[in-house]
């Protein structure tokens, strides 16, 4: 009884303390939050967690039916702010055996730099090699979005410092997406396969992002 009594104070004192939370997107994650209890996901899932790219992909479980898929996608949210509040409450808790990562491209939109990115990733990859040793983990390359075209170069500087730091890691995997959304024959991004913003992939984008990764979810 006593032991039960001390759980439920930790457990009070820790949703008390969750709703005071003010960082970005804060409502998305107290949402999930209440998803969680109504319903929590099974260890050894498969997470997917990012920005608007994820959250869009508002059919990816069902692409991915046979899988126990989690996804977790966060507003426009950028690389930092997963690393700095998000992993505890939609990350660490799902205890994932995979973990597919896709953010980045806004951090670059708000004027970050490559080195950046590829510094806010290494935090994040060191925090789940510490609390998730046997996950993968794998990293979505950020996509050249017709709508951001000045900021293409960074986008491939980050894409590049990332798979470099990959390369020789354990359980860990660069995900080139970059080639797959190109028009055929060139560099640029095919701009029939966005939404009108030019910014999210529609269907048919996602349908090329969904045959790169399946044998990864697999």
């Amino acid at each position: 009884m006593k032991v039960k009594l001390i759980l439920f104070f930790l457990l009070l004192a820790f949703t008390r303390s969750f709703a005071q939370q003010d960082f970005p997107f804060a409502n998305e994650i107290r949402a999930f939050k209440h998803q969680d209890s109504l319903s929590f996901p099974k260890p050894d899932g498969i997470l997917f967690i990012g920005s608007s790219s994820i959250r869009k992909w508002t059919d990816l479980e069902q692409r991915f039916s046979n899988e126990p898929i989690i996804r977790r996608g966060v507003g426009g949210c950028e690389l930092w702010q997963i690393v700095d509040y998000y992993t505890p409450y939609i990350l660490f808790p799902y205890h994932p055996r995979k973990i597919f990562i896709y953010a980045g491209e806004n951090d670059i939109a708000a004027g970050k730099s490559a080195t950046f990115i590829a510094d806010e990733f290494t935090k994040l990859y060191l925090m789940i090699r510490e609390k998730l040793p046997m996950a993968e983990i794998y990293f979505m390359s950020i996509k050249p979005s017709p709508s951001r075209v000045r900021y293409f170069t960074e986008v491939y500087k980050a894409n590049a410092l990332v798979k470099a730091y990959l390369s020789n890691k354990p359980k860990a995997h660069y995900i080139d997406l970059v080639d797959a959304i190109d028009k055929p024959g060139t560099t640029a991004p095919d701009s029939s396969l966005f939404q009108g913003d030019y910014l999210h992939l529609n269907s048919k984008g996602y349908d090329k992002w969904q045959k790169v990764l399946q044998p990864y979810v697999n």
